[in-house]
């Protein structure tokens, strides 16, 4: 059995196009369960300010770990985690913590999120994303040898000012995120 389980971001649920998307990909390729998340966080202004990222986190985190608690994970031959923003930080840790042996989709990550190893992980970013430094945040992908997709000119969503760029950009993408779960087959 093939499990796959959904982290957003603020803001970014389940519902939005990179997971609403990756959701129905998902299904194609056989993940007989899947879990998304739905946590919420209330605290304002936290881009760059170091202490409130961490309370957010720590705030998404436990409601995280609530939700999962009755995920029986041994029970599944294949895992995916397929992550957006926080989302990425939060399921990287729980993977570590709990010693998850899964694959990750990484969907703009944070700089956080590469304070755990990934063993095999696909992360994509905008060259104009608000919420990180890019050239970081390759950096750290690199070094843990996971493949990041750059989109020039693209923000925190993947999508820039016109409407057929967002298409194709998310068209690239899924394409991508498709190849990636092929490989598990």
């Amino acid at each position: 059995m093939k499990l796959a389980v959904f982290f957003p971001g603020i803001g970014y649920h389940c519902d939005k196009p990179l997971l609403y998307y990756s959701r129905k990909l998902v299904q194609e390729y056989g993940y007989e369960k899947i879990v998304t998340l739905d946590y919420t966080y209330e605290g304002k202004n936290i881009r760059g300010n170091e202490e409130k990222m961490q309370e957010a986190f720590d705030s998404l985190y436990k409601q995280a770990e609530r939700d999962l608690k009755e995920v029986e994970f041994d029970q599944y031959e294949q895992i995916l985690f397929v992550s957006k923003s926080v989302g990425t930080v939060i399921a990287s840790a729980y993977a570590e913590k709990y010693q998850v042996r899964c694959r990750h989709i990484l969907y703009t990550p944070l700089k956080q999120t590469y304070a755990f190893r990934h063993e095999n992980a696909l992360a994509f970013i905008g060259s104009s994303d608000p919420w990180s430094k890019v050239k970081e945040v390759v950096d750290l992908s690199e070094q843990q040898n996971v493949l990041i997709q750059i989109y020039e000119g693209a923000d925190h969503s993947l999508e820039k000012e016109s409407v057929r760029d967002n298409l194709e950009i998310l068209k690239d993408v899924m394409e991508k995120t498709s190849r990636y779960m092929e490989e598990s087959i």
